[in-house]
């Protein structure tokens, strides 16, 4: 199976029978690494969440978009990852203000320091209708990294035994997700007993080095040689941002026009920066005013680095 750089791939065990998706974030995650400056250590956290995401969305077959949130109580406040079915995903990080990051923080150092961390999904299919609210599961920190904290709510939620192998650095995000199949009527496959205990060893033998260095089909190669295993398709995935200058005018009609003139009056125009992808919208006095009136802003969209 060749799966390239940016891609994300699925695979079936076939003796075992178990599942299987393979993901590598390239250049995508460099632009997201580029775009924030992070100590590495929260950084790494944030790629292996993304490609968590990716491989959870994929897994779960969900036409919409998939919000993987972790709430801390640590120095981090909050680390987001959005991604949605075709894989364009976009990722971003809360340090709180005046918080010191230990340069070999773990985890649980980072948002669970007081056991109040929380775990959030979320799941906003593509067809909702207005009146309806996603669908949002939120579950106590459980686990000393990203891939127990997901194997934990997907244990607790989906009931189907999960495994994740994830590692991140500066310049690329990758994740290994095995998945056990049921037999149909729910009954656990007879053909291969040991085969979902076995796989999972195999994998555990896995470390960050060849997960961060060495392309994914090599590394299902060095697992698997000895299991039948079928690729099926592969998908790209990329590094894409949902903001708009539209949106940001939309908020700011939101805030009222009385709090964008306080704002105009103490700073001479409004500027909102995107938290995501840290493009910068601005609106001066006469594009504020054109909000409040109903007609376009007349500038052309200002967006600064």
């Amino acid at each position: 199976m060749d799966a390239g750089p940016d891609s994300l791939s699925r695979f079936l065990l076939r003796g075992a029978p178990v599942r299987g998706e393979i993901v590598s974030l390239d250049a995508a995650w460099r632009t997201v690494v580029e775009r924030h400056a992070l100590p590495a250590c929260v950084r790494n956290c944030l790629g292996e969440l993304s490609a968590a995401a990716l491989l959870l969305a994929a897994s779960l077959k969900f036409d919409g978009m998939l919000v993987l949130q972790i709430h801390g109580d640590g120095p981090v406040a909050l680390l987001v990852v959005e991604c949605d079915a075709g894989g364009g995903f976009r990722a971003t990080v809360k340090i709180r203000e005046g918080a010191v990051v230990p340069e070999e923080a773990r985890l649980t150092d980072l948002v669970n320091a007081d056991g109040r961390g929380r775990f959030v999904v979320t799941l906003d299919p593509r067809t909702r209708s207005p009146s309806r609210q996603p669908y949002q599961g939120i579950v106590p920190f459980e686990g000393d990294s990203v891939a127990q904290v997901l194997e934990h709510y997907m244990g607790r939620s989906e009931q189907v035994p999960t495994r994740l192998w994830l590692a991140a650095d500066d310049s690329r995000a990758t994740g290994l997700l095995l998945q056990r199949l049921p037999e149909e009527g729910g009954r656990a496959a007879p053909s291969d007993a040991d085969g979902w205990n076995r796989l999972c060893r195999l994998a555990d033998t896995l470390r960050s080095p060849e997960l961060l260095e060495l392309p994914a089909s090599q590394v299902l190669h060095r697992l698997f040689w000895q299991e039948p295993l079928h690729g099926f398709d592969q998908r790209a995935c990329r590094f894409s941002c949902s903001c708009s200058r539209d949106k940001v005018a939309s908020m700011l009609r939101l805030l009222g026009e009385a709090e964008v003139a306080s704002i105009l009056t103490e700073r001479g125009s409004v500027a909102v920066r995107c938290e995501f992808c840290n493009l910068g919208y601005g609106f001066d006095a006469v594009d504020c005013a054109a909000l409040f009136a109903g007609a376009e802003p007349h500038s052309a969209p200002g967006q600064s680095q």
